[in-house]
């Protein structure tokens, strides 16, 4: 009350009244008019015209409030002429009227608050709101339901008419009446096929009550029986070829259009193509025959789509007479065959004009409008040009058309004459209308057509013309005009247009009522809306005349200035676009010549729900999941909620908490059915506003089972053939491509299926040709992209008679497995091609050539062994298939042959071609075919590696082999050894073996060695290194030298040093003037006359020099006479030697003497044998008299080896006795070694001839001798050094002798390499005379 301005005045609002949320538009200027007193003649406005737009949004207290606003106004018009959109099935917007009323009268008698008295008998014209269509095609054991449902206030009494006769359905046999409210429908239940021919016949319905009677549309009720095709006889067709030929159709005639196909007995259409078509009548016609089109079933197929029955005439046979003399001749039309027609053509509906020419050649076909141009948009041409589709016909379309049909001989016409008529359509259709009294009321029926339709209109369903001639209506212009309307004057009116192409009929009501004006909208309401939506805000005026309304601000100006707000002729107010700002008091005043009321409106704004993210379409194979995600924003101050929804129902309603998870706004569903497919809509709400996201989710996988199986056509059993049809399978969403047919014979094979072939996944039965003497049983699968689904059941068995085999065996062979037989095999037939219970095989031979009789034997097995033949002979072999019923067909000739015996002959060498080092190209002739004696298969070519042309050169041998085509004479022999020799063979085979070889050697040149073995670096000072190696393992050709070559790592200069080693048995070489603080990469690689070969790489450097040598987790195991001293090299440690010593402890007498051994630093271990069992030793590794690493170990055992007691041996006459026999002896050994060094030096080439060869032994990697393990045995670390200038370690451990200045080298295992080099070393350093080795610290001996 304190929101409306002093200038307002107020009426209370009623209390059992509730106004909606919301309604739709329309347009104000009209009232604001109507106010100001214009336009205020009972002539120019209805007084209750807007009765019913208030009716629409009032609904008893407590009842839901709609989401959806009222249907709007059109602006512009009249108030007596506008009316809610409403449905108009059969009455237009007067249906919706009267629903309205129904609700709206019975709130305003009881309201209290109401000024003016309601007449109680206030009640509702009837409404016809549903009937049945104007023509109804029953066909027998079909139910018959003639609808006719109306509203109305009193209840509506209904009434039927048949062909114009009164028809009462509650006294007619079988005719059940519908008890619903508002409905006369009724249905007429049949119990046998004719039934229905007794009700044929035009119906109307007619519903009335005390303000008039409706009356609906004439209902044609038409009975089909079931189609047959006549009995006929029918005899085959004969003619000529080229000579035309029409085979008929004549289908059954039907109410309902149906389909005709021309197929063969194969269910396969007949191609048709401008020399054969179908006509639209049915017929096929042949513009000329050929011998090819000589066929005895042409079967003519009619589809009924109302019975979903598809019937076939009886095949027809065209015979064509083959003739060498075809005659052209000029086209002519055989259909149609008169030279014009005239068709009439209806407005709206699709034109199809045909012409059908014959002639030979065949005749093209063109067609021509002389009357205009034809439309291209609509147009279009099919079956060959042979028929005219022009869609949507219009006046325009009205005229000539022709089709030309031409050949090389001349031409043919028909001409078209079109007359473009149209059914009635509507320019005005009557609306109903609410009318005050003392108005005009006026019910316009505007009809067009052609030819013109005639109009007629009934009052209360009865004709005008039997009306008497008092009445106060006056038809005028297709117009029907009371004047000065009373209460008792409310009728309903019937306009029906009708020509000789359709009828039309609409109801219309005038219905006169006075009422009193007021405002029915409680006041002070508030309304919530969003942003963004539209916001409608409810003044519902009621009165006669018509209240103007209009809405007001506080200041009393209106709100209409802002182009969003916009108002409706019932009263309301739309505000489109919301915006915050929008947030106010809104006042509503209505007025008509009784009264004037004004009401506030209160409007809060609100931030509107979006979906941020919602559900996406999805398409997923059965039994997958798939998830569906949904986020969205909300108003803060409102209660919110996300729901799911699958095809408009809540999720949770279904009951399934297995099937779906709902969390966080995601919906999950498991193990997806076809049953799970559909709409699934997220859905974001508040109470104002409602927003949804729909996803569709398809569920596909392999098609469903097909249903049911029929066999039909067992006549055809003794042709072999049988129908079979199915009922199509579910698709599952993805097309069916095709169906499967497959069979079991449960005699022969059973529960194992064959198929029978496939038919596309349109087609739903087949005529099969079948083989005879099976037990057939069938069943039809469905395949579609994602697979075969399941089989159909079983059929039920067929068996096919007996009958000679159709198929011979295949796969005839004739092989011998020996020299003097042939084996005749072939692969036996299917038990499914016997045609009988049993099968046998006659075979057939003779020598090819010879004209001579057959030889023949009938056998059971698939084989047959012909002895005493002479060798790889030719034969023809014939094999049959026989049963009890006969023999199979005359069977092919196979040529085949008797056994082979190996090649007698080897064949010659042509050449042997050097193509490089490791490759040589093999050429011989081809063997006589006269000595192959079979079917030369191929050649051998063996060949043997035999050695290194180096001499002394010794290796395992080594085999190669290849296999040859028999159509090749040559072959490249690859991955040979280079500078080696190899002995060759070649061998021609057949079936029967190889036969003998021609042989011959070859050599393969000099190549590029391999890289050098074990590449090592040793310290000898901060800036010189040792650079150590093995030969190569494949010397590929004489050895030259070495190329050495390095550079810097680590200093950014890539420059690489490179000189050569010309001396090819040096395995050593040292290197000075490096970086100790630098590290390099070394590559080494061995040279052959050929070039240097691969390379081996290694880096290092002298830095360890300067730092403490370090031995990573060193260790020592012992077993009874031996231990292992185990280390790991530091990462980047440069490789050096040491000595390694046991000395026992304890007993310094006991057990040999064990002497320092020399071991490499990457060697990584060391084991010393010769230990005594039970026994503690310490263990030293030294490096130039420093002391490494020190350590002890314990041999295993049960206690040492005692010495035997004291004899005569420790006798001292026995010890000088002893000690001058070792000093002759080792006089001798003197005298031998200085003669032998006189002699000669004793060169390591020598050494190396007397073992094996180098490159066909392994080499240890840590190790840098040239030798094999025996010949290091011979210089062990048991054995004293040869060298007289090292003295042996004393007992007092002194290592004075092992300092950095004497000139001594060792061997990783303990040896001098002084033994084997320091001679020639010496010689090559100019005389030396030191005996010693060259110091590793002066490289002049090794450099040059």
């Amino acid at each position: 009350m304190e929101n409306i301005p002093s200038w307002a005045p107020r009426t209370p609002s009623p209390p059992a009244l509730r106004p909606l949320a919301s309604f739709s538009s329309s347009a104000f200027s009209l009232l604001l008019k109507r106010m100001d007193g214009q336009h205020r003649s009972p002539a120019s406005a209805s007084t209750l015209g807007h009765l019913v737009e208030m009716s629409d949004h009032w609904q008893p207290q407590g009842a839901p409030t709609p989401s959806r606003p009222p249907a709007p106004f059109p602006p512009g018009r009249s108030l007596s002429r506008i009316r809610p959109a409403v449905p108009s099935r059969a009455a237009g917007a007067a249906g919706k009227m009267a629903v309205a009323l129904r609700y709206l009268w019975p709130l305003l008698l009881c309201s209290p608050c109401l000024l003016i008295q309601i007449p109680e008998e206030l009640m509702e014209p009837p409404v016809i709101t549903e009937q049945s269509p104007r023509r109804l095609v029953v066909f027998p054991t079909d139910d018959i339901s003639l609808k006719c449902e109306a509203t109305g206030k009193p209840e509506v009494q209904f009434r039927w008419t048949r062909d114009g006769i009164h028809f009462k359905p509650k006294e007619e046999l079988g005719v059940t009446v519908h008890q619903a409210p508002h409905s006369g429908s009724f249905t007429i239940t049949g119990n046998n096929s004719n039934f229905a021919q007794r009700f044929q016949g035009t119906y109307r319905c007619f519903a009335s009550n005390k303000l008039g009677t409706a009356m609906s549309h004439e209902i044609q009720l038409m009975a089909e029986g079931a189609p047959k095709w006549p009995k006929e006889t029918v005899k085959p067709v004969e003619v000529e070829e080229g000579e035309s030929v029409i085979l008929p159709c004549h289908p059954p005639p039907s109410a309902e259009p149906l389909r005709i196909y021309w197929m063969n007995s194969k269910i396969l259409h007949i191609k048709q193509d401008e020399r054969v078509t179908m006509g639209q009548n049915g017929n096929l016609y042949f513009a000329n025959v050929l011998t090819s089109d000589n066929h005895s079933d042409y079967i003519c197929h009619a589809h009924f789509p109302g019975t979903r029955t598809i019937i076939q005439k009886e095949p027809i046979d065209l015979r064509v007479k083959a003739t060498n003399s075809m005659i052209d001749r000029k086209p002519r039309l055989l259909f149609p065959t008169n030279a014009s027609s005239h068709l009439v053509a209806l407005q709206g509906q699709p034109l199809v004009l045909e012409c059908i020419a014959e002639g030979f050649p065949t005749p093209t076909i063109k067609w021509l409008r002389p009357s205009g141009h034809m439309p291209a948009d609509r147009v279009t041409y099919q079956n060959h040009n042979k028929t005219l589709h022009l869609l949507d016909i219009g006046e325009e379309d009205d005229g000539e058309y022709r089709c030309l049909a031409e050949n090389s001989l001349g031409s043919d016409r028909h001409t078209y004459y079109v007359t473009v008529e149209a059914a009635p359509y509507w320019l005005h259709k009557p609306q109903s209308h609410l009318y005050g009294p003392g108005e005009t009321a006026r019910l316009d029926c505007q009809v067009q057509g052609r030819p013109k339709p005639e109009v007629t209109w009934r009052i209360n369903g009865i004709p005008v013309e039997e009306l008497g001639k008092d009445q106060k209506y006056r038809i005028q212009h297709g117009a029907l005009t009371l004047s000065n309307v009373q209460p008792s004057d409310t009728m309903v009116t019937q306009c029906e247009a009708h020509n000789q192409h359709g009828v039309l009929l609409a109801n219309a009501y005038i219905y006169i009522v006075q009422l009193p004006a007021k405002i029915l909208t409680p006041d002070n309401e508030t309304y919530l809306a969003v942003e963004g939506s539209t916001a409608y805000l409810l003044c519902k005026a009621f009165g006669a005349p018509v209240p103007g309304v209009q809405w007001l601000d506080k200041e009393g100006k209106t709100v209409l200035q802002d182009e969003r707000f916009f108002p409706y002729t019932n009263g309301t107010l739309g505000i489109r676009d919301l915006q915050a700002n929008d947030t106010g008091h809104y006042f509503c005043q209505a007025a008509n010549d009784q009264n004037n009321v004004t009401i506030v409106a209160n409007l809060q704004v609100k931030d509107a729900t979006q979906i941020t993210q919602g559900p996406q379409n999805a398409i997923e194979k059965k039994g997958s999941r798939v998830t569906f995600t949904c986020q969205a924003a909300f108003d803060p101050s409102l209660k919110h909620s996300i729901t799911w929804r699958r095809d408009g129902r809540n999720l949770q309603e279904l009951g399934d908490s297995d099937k779906y998870f709902i969390e966080n706004g995601r919906l999950v569903i498991h193990s997806l059915e076809y049953s799970d497919q559909g709409n699934y809509s997220c859905v974001a709400s508040t109470k104002l506003d409602v927003v949804e996201s729909k996803a569709e989710l398809l569920v596909v996988g392999s098609p469903g089972p097909v249903p049911q199986l029929e066999l039909s056509g067992r006549h055809l059993l003794k042709q072999s053939q049988v129908h079979l049809s199915w009922s199509p399978a579910d698709d599952h969403n993805s097309p069916i491509e095709k169906y499967d047919i497959e069979f079991e014979d449960k005699e022969m094979a059973p529960e194992k299926w064959y198929s029978l072939g496939k038919v596309p996944g349109n087609q739903t039965s087949t005529t099969l040709k079948l083989s005879p003497y099976v037990h057939y049983t069938f069943r039809v699968t469905a395949i579609n992209k994602y697979g075969p689904g399941e089989p159909s059941p079983a059929s039920e068995t067929v068996v096919t008679p007996e009958a000679a085999p159709e198929k011979n065996p295949v796969d005839v062979k004739g092989e011998g497995n020996e020299t003097n037989n042939m084996v005749i095999t072939w692969k036996p037939l299917r038990w499914m091609d016997w045609n009988a219970p049993h099968v046998q095989y006659r075979v057939q031979w003779r020598p090819q050539g010879l004209r001579g009789a057959w030889q023949e034997q009938i056998v059971n097995d698939p084989f047959l062994v012909v002895s005493n033949t002479s060798t790889f002979v030719p034969y023809e072999i014939k094999v049959q298939a026989i049963n009890s019923q006969g023999k199979g067909p005359e069977p092919q000739v196979i040529i085949g042959y008797s056994g082979e015996d190996y090649p007698q002959a080897s064949p010659q060498l042509e050449d042997i071609k050097i193509l490089n080092s490791s490759t040589v190209l093999v050429k011989w002739w081809p063997l006589d075919p006269a000595q192959v004696k079979g079917h030369l298969r191929g050649y051998n070519v063996t060949y043997w590696w035999e050695g290194s042309q180096k001499k002394h050169s010794k290796r395992h041998v080594h085999k190669g082999h290849v296999v040859v085509p028999a159509n090749t004479t040559s072959t490249i022999l690859g991955g040979l050894r280079p500078y080696s020799s190899y002995r060759l063979e070649v061998q021609a085979f057949n079936g029967r073996g190889p036969g003998p070889a021609s042989k011959m050697t070859f050599s393969t040149p000099e190549g590029v060695p391999g890289h050098p073995e074990a590449l090592h670096l040793e310290c000898q000072s901060n800036t010189s290194l040792l650079l150590k190696w093995q030969p190569p393992l494949s010397h590929n050709g004489v050895l030259t030298g070495y190329v050495l070559s390095y550079h810097s790592l680590d200093d950014g200069v890539m420059e690489q040093l490179s000189f050569n080693l010309s001396d090819p048995e040096l395995q050593a070489h040292t290197l000075t003037n490096l970086s100790p603080h630098l590290r390099y990469r070394f590559q080494l690689q061995a040279t052959t006359k050929e070039g240097p070969g691969e390379a081996i790489v290694q880096e290092g450097g002298t830095m360890a020099l300067s730092g403490t040598l370090d031995f990573g987790n060193i260790s020592a195991m012992a077993g009874e006479n031996y231990s292992v001293v185990s280390w790991v090299p530091k990462e980047g440690q440069c490789n050096f030697g040491f000595l390694i010593s046991f000395k026992a402890r304890g007993e310094e007498k006991m057990g040999a003497y064990l002497p320092p051994q020399y071991v490499s630093y990457n060697q990584r271990s060391y084991t010393q044998w010769d230990l005594q069992p039970d026994t503690d030793y310490d263990i030293c590794l030294l490096r130039n008299t420093v002391l490494l690493h020190q350590m002890a170990v314990k041999t295993n055992g049960t206690g040492r080896v005692r010495l035997p007691p004291p004899g005569f041996a420790t006798e001292g006459w026995f010890i000088g006795f002893i000690s001058a026999i070792i000093l002759l002896l080792l006089i001798l050994l003197i005298l031998c070694f200085i003669k032998r060094s006189k002699g000669g030096k004793y060169s390591v080439k020598d050494k190396e001839d007397t073992q094996v060869d180098s490159e066909a032994r392994p080499m240890k990697d840590e190790t840098f001798g040239e030798y094999s393990d025996n010949e290091e045995k011979a210089f062990g670390s048991s054995q004293p050094s040869l060298n007289g200038d090292i003295k042996p370690l004393g007992s007092d451990d002194s290592l004075a002798d092992y300092g950095g200045s004497v000139d001594v080298q060792f061997n990783e295992d303990g040896s001098f390499i002084g033994q084997y080099s320091g001679k020639k070393e010496k010689e090559a350093a100019g005389g030396n005379d030191s005996s010693g080795a060259a110091s590793p610290i002066n490289p002049a001996g090794t450099l040059e």
